[in-house]
């Protein structure tokens, strides 16, 4: 029963407990596709739901088993507010964490990338800073452009805290306006992340969760 209790967890939340004999437990979770937020996105797209996250969230901080945290991360971005609510979950959590970047980190993914305590990122992953972009009707006043510029030195701020990357670096990140065909922003392989002092680490997931044991054991 255990067994098929696990199993549906990584079917239906890509969520798995990573166990050693002797060792503290290792809650693995996954950020896959776009984060969905306050509003429901269609059935044929791919999403995280941070109301499912938030939850698994504190109960990993409230668990005697568990050790740690490994995040997993291939998204495209998605609601601006849940993806920022659960990167500041995870980076409020007393137990070590560790997130990998797999493919894609993009948008709202920044941040939740940076999170944790400590960062990794697979040589053909990419990470995306860019402007904020808000969906629906906006209003064309001064009030909408202050409003949208505190949104984003929420995000600015919140990533400049959580790397080595200072917030005006960010910014002009952001704004970028050669790397990208049709839009403003930067987008980062890999390397180039690492190198910029926005991820920590090159690696995969050997190297994640040996840093992560490491942490729990000191």
């Amino acid at each position: 029963m255990e067994e098929q209790s696990e199993k549906d967890q990584v079917l239906e939340y890509g969520e798995a407990i990573l166990s050693r004999e002797g060792q503290k437990e290792i809650c693995l979770l996954s950020v896959i596709g776009e984060i969905e937020g306050h509003e429901n996105l269609g059935s044929s797209s791919k999403t995280t739901k941070y109301e499912h996250i938030l939850p698994k969230l504190a109960k990993l901080e409230d668990s005697s088993r568990a050790g740690g945290l490994l995040l997993l991360i291939n998204t495209q971005g998605g609601d601006v507010s849940c993806g920022l609510a659960l990167a500041e979950m995870v980076a409020s959590l007393s137990k070590p964490t560790v997130s990998l970047v797999i493919g894609d980190s993009h948008s709202i993914g920044v941040p939740l990338a940076v999170s944790a305590d400590d960062s990794f990122i697979v040589p053909t992953a990419t990470m995306l800073i860019h402007p904020v972009r808000m969906g629906g009707m906006t209003i064309g006043a001064p009030q909408t452009y202050h409003y949208f510029q505190k949104i984003q030195d929420r995000i600015t701020g919140f990533i400049a805290d959580h790397s080595r990357v200072p917030q005006d670096k960010i910014e002009e990140l952001m704004m970028n306006t050669k790397d990208l065909t049709k839009d403003l922003g930067t987008l980062l392989v890999g390397e180039d992340a690492v190198r910029l002092g926005l991820i920590g680490n090159m690696g995969g997931i050997s190297d994640a969760i040996r840093r992560l044991r490491e942490m729990m054991e000191s």
